[in-house]
């Protein structure tokens, strides 16, 4: 399991190698890189720092806000975007759909995937703001088509597989 920096007492029952951004290890002949993100973590009562990843082309940016630093994570093949958080709201250090695609911009992806859209939508809500499970991806390929055209959106159910 790779973590940022301190998460790894939290994952003590594990092997855990810790990346502070601009750190790399190797996982299965593929170089990992952790890359910077814009998002206050709080774990076990300890303040742990963000990181995204980038493996090979990939790019997954976990928990994160827009930062300008993005644009030197390019080129890529794909980027796995956060497009909202697990509640009916978002507090900082999330990319709204909008913000996502403004990303885009900066790290020019061949392929987009939103993720984190309602992953853990909260139960006691039951059906009310059922929107914010099932709008925030297709909210962030209308604006991505807007804002970098030139980029593939490919919008995922929980469990698709992709062929890119």
């Amino acid at each position: 399991m790779i973590a940022p920096p301190g998460a790894g007492a939290l994952l003590a029952d594990r092997d855990v190698i810790e990346l502070a951004p601009g750190d790399e290890t190797t996982v299965g002949g593929l170089p990992v890189q952790a890359t910077q993100a814009v998002h206050r973590v709080v774990r076990g009562g300890r303040s742990v720092p963000a990181v995204g990843f980038r493996v090979a082309d990939i790019y997954f940016a976990g928990d994160t806000d827009l930062f300008p630093e993005m644009e030197s994570l390019e080129p890529l093949e794909l980027a796995l975007l956060p497009v909202w958080g697990w509640g009916l709201t978002l507090g900082p250090g999330h990319l709204d759909p909008r913000r996502a695609a403004e990303a885009l911009r900066l790290l020019r992806p061949r392929v987009a995937i939103p993720i984190h859209w309602g992953t853990y939508f909260p139960a006691l809500l039951g059906l009310k703001g059922h929107h914010r499970l099932e709008d925030p991806p297709h909210e962030f390929a209308r604006a991505a088509a807007e804002l970098a055209p030139d980029v593939l959106v490919r919008i995922l159910d929980p469990g698709d597989g992709c062929n890119l």
